[in-house]
């Protein structure tokens, strides 16, 4: 029985959320990442602040948790091109956690991968679990979640850990004012600045994080029921990259432009997640259109954008970037 998580990442947009689901579902959770959160004090006041780039020895927590949700990633693609070290990050932190696991005794665990392992698809195709190919994957990002599950795997065959893996996609919603494509496009909506939308024909699977976290809990909740899998949770729609834009703009009635670029290295142009399984073995069914996903991230950002410290920590993060 599943009582105690630690969940890594806890900090960050899907991680804030998950504990706060969590809590609310009645679980003990032990969050841990590198730095506070800035959404919620509640949260760090108990967060363990915890670099997994090293070797966990030391690291002592209250209880032993029943689960560990494995969050924590260097999770932008173009970034780990520019710099591929942060994709050994990645690889590093998924293995100081499983030797973590390993020596404290923790039998099941649950890893965050993406749904970039499965490289690029073919337009209307939606990809079901067991047709990724190491041959596809196009960048250090990829590798690296890729590889994580590789030696998750190894882990459950050689020390008994059982894994979910569970394969993300483009979640979108509250507790983000990064980079990544929804916030920032909101960011320039919001100025009536140029919006850049690299490759015209980049069709993508958005998740609303509400989505996304009903399929962690519903994990969390039936474990010894589900595991050893690999699942899919997203929408299981197909959205135009630039019809994302397209609806930020209507929302704020902006009057930014759209540029197209070309597509850049190692970032896919298709995807759409086959979730017949997620259905099957968690009654997984999102419930968030794009549409009202978007009215509500859109209406978030608005509120969240009145505390300063949130509107410092954006610009700063997209100053460092060029992009504010």
């Amino acid at each position: 029985m599943v009582k105690n998580i630690l969940v890594t990442g806890s900090s960050g947009t899907v991680g804030t959320a998950l504990v706060q689901q969590l809590q609310q579902q009645n679980f003990n959770v032990i969050p841990l990442d590198i730095k506070p959160t800035i959404w919620d004090k509640n949260i760090n006041r108990r967060t363990v602040l915890c670099d997994l780039r090293q070797p966990l020895d030391q690291l002592k927590l209250r209880r032993i948790p029943d689960l560990i949700v494995h969050l924590a990633s260097n999770a932008r693609v173009h970034d780990l091109v520019v710099d591929p070290k942060k994709a050994l990050d990645n690889y590093v932190m998924t293995h100081n956690l499983l030797e973590f696991a390993r020596i404290r005794g923790v039998k099941r665990f649950v890893f965050a991968s993406s749904r970039e392992v499965y490289g690029e698809s073919k337009q209307g195709v939606k990809r079901r679990e067991n047709t990724t190919d190491i041959v596809k994957i196009k960048s250090p990002y990829t590798a690296s979640k890729y590889a994580g599950e590789a030696l998750i795997h190894a882990y459950q065959y050689c020390h008994g850990i059982m894994p979910v893996i569970v394969r993300l996609s483009n979640v979108y919603g509250r507790f983000d004012v990064s980079e990544r494509a929804v916030p920032l496009f909101i960011y320039y909506a919001r100025r009536n600045r140029t919006i850049n939308i690299f490759g015209a024909e980049k069709k993508l699977d958005f998740t609303y994080t509400d989505d996304a976290i009903d399929g962690l809990v519903r994990i969390a909740k039936r474990f010894d029921r589900v595991a050893p899998n690999t699942i899919n949770i997203s929408s299981g729609k197909g959205t135009r990259i630039i019809d994302v834009a397209r609806l930020i703009i209507e929302h704020l009635d902006s009057d930014s432009r759209i540029n197209i670029g070309a597509k850049r290295t190692g970032e896919i142009s298709s995807y759409v997640g086959d979730i017949s399984l997620a259905n099957k073995l968690l009654n997984y069914k999102p419930k968030v259109s794009l549409e009202d996903g978007i009215k509500r991230n859109v209406e978030w950002y608005l509120e969240a954008m009145k505390i300063r410290k949130v509107y410092a920590r954006q610009r700063r993060d997209l100053l460092k970037r060029g992009w504010a």
